[in-house]
């Protein structure tokens, strides 16, 4: 195949409890992606959106892990790569993460599938550690693998889709940029054990709650003691948007990865507006710019 067109998902990685481990891919916005192959060794990549992204393949989260591809491939392939981004970097919806897959993914399509889904993890993984700093895997699994994602292992790299129950999903994202590299250096590298343990208890039974399509557990797990506290300062109207869509009905939220975005779960599609009209009027009030989506679980893998 000497060319390959495709619709790259966001995604949301945490799932507020599960830190590095949870993720979940949505239908909305998208990354749309073509990839040829060429007689031409090397990668040259263009982007047709605006936001100025680096078209070097050593400074380019797709160069990137199209590199870490090619090498272990063992040719000399080349690649044209055009990236338009819908989905905006900074914003805590899987931009870099949707750029690594994405073009990994492409490649591995054009030459007929010679890799499984752990090699395309680790190649996307190495574009994600040029862009946070870290080469984490909870929004390049789902990115991949669609739906709700467990992160087994990192090395070698492991992930799991697991069922999830049909959820409506608001996002707001105010228009400010929080960088991946900046929200984990205030971290803090060490915890109190009955903290660790309050989260992995939200992380189980968030997990229980996905598999059984229990709305009360879900709503009940959905609760964040060791990274929202201190990732939360960075983002100014998230006390109130929290509070109101929890008031609106929504079964809970947080942080969409790094931030600054925000997620809702709602079980109708009726609640999931009443929720983005309280997202709207915090933002308004505040005057800061924001994008609001209303979408779904993508429950597909990409390939």
């Amino acid at each position: 195949m000497k060319e390959v067109q495709l619709r790259i998902p966001a995604t949301i990685a945490n799932i507020v409890c599960g830190f590095d481990v949870l993720g979940f891919a949505v239908n909305e916005p998208y990354d749309e992606i073509t990839l040829r192959i060429s007689d031409r060794p090397g990668i040259r990549i263009h982007h047709t959106d605006g936001y100025g992204l680096p078209e070097d393949p050593a400074l380019n989260v797709a160069g990137v892990s199209l590199q870490a591809f090619i090498k272990e491939l063992g040719t000399d392939t080349g690649f044209d790569l055009e990236i338009h981004k819908n989905i905006k970097p900074g914003s805590g919806l899987g931009s870099s993460a949707a750029s690594a897959m994405g073009a990994v993914a492409a490649a591995n399509i054009a030459l007929g599938n010679p890799f499984n889904h752990s090699r395309l993890l680790y190649f996307a993984m190495q574009g994600e550690k040029v862009a946070g700093g870290v080469a984490h895997m909870d929004n390049v699994a789902p990115c991949l693998l669609g739906g709700v994602t467990v992160i087994q292992s990192t090395d070698p790299p492991d992930a799991i889709s697991i069922p999830a129950p049909e959820l409506q999903v608001t996002i707001v994202h105010p228009q400010i940029e929080v960088k991946t590299s900046d929200s984990r250096k205030i971290i803090k590298k060490e915890v109190p054990l009955k903290s660790a343990i309050t989260q992995w208890s939200n992380v189980a039974s968030l997990v229980a709650g996905f598999c059984t399509s229990n709305y009360q557990l879900i709503s009940k797990s959905l609760h964040d003691v060791i990274f929202e506290p201190t990732r939360s300062m960075l983002i100014p109207g998230f006390a109130e948007v929290k509070a109101k869509s929890l008031a609106a009905g929504a079964l809970g939220g947080g942080i969409a990865g790094a931030g600054p975005s925000m997620f809702m779960f709602s079980t109708e599609l009726e609640t999931a507006q009443r929720v983005e009209k309280e997202m709207q009027s915090v933002y308004e009030k505040l005057g800061v710019e924001y994008k609001t989506y209303i979408t779904t679980l993508k429950k597909t893998p990409l390939i």
